[in-house]
């Protein structure tokens, strides 16, 4: 059974044509010193980033699945990457565009970890 939390407002940066790697560690506990990390092992995990929160296309998945996101078992550490070619493809926007990461349970419980604006960085050299 996963642990009830609020998202946490995470803003990205992912800059075109460059390799892009950002990677956490989930701890739990009553203070910051006391923490310990949250066990990963068994979990999967998701994370969609959109145009806008409606928009019906992602326009980058990044899930355990397809190799984007790591998770780190009883360490707690969930890692994104995202290589430079898929980030070179990515288009140019007016405004943030939008992201959440969801742990996905081994009994099936979700729960999102982060949520937040995404900037995409123009790429000029190419």
């Amino acid at each position: 059974m996963g642990l009830l939390v609020d998202p946490i407002e995470m803003p990205l940066t992912i800059y075109q044509g460059a390799t892009f790697r950002k990677s956490f560690a989930w701890k739990s506990g009553p203070t910051a010193a006391t923490a310990t990390p949250v066990d990963l092992t068994g979990c999967a995990a998701r994370a969609h980033v959109r145009e806008k929160i409606d928009s019906a296309t992602a326009l980058l998945e990044m899930t355990t699945e397809n190799g984007r996101i790591a998770l780190g078992g009883a360490a707690g550490t969930v890692a994104l990457e995202v290589s430079d070619e898929t980030t070179a493809a990515l288009p140019r926007l007016k405004r943030a565009a939008r992201w959440d990461l969801e742990i996905v349970w081994p009994d099936g419980e979700v729960t999102r970890l982060f949520q937040g604006p995404v900037t995409i960085g123009p790429e000029v050299t190419r």
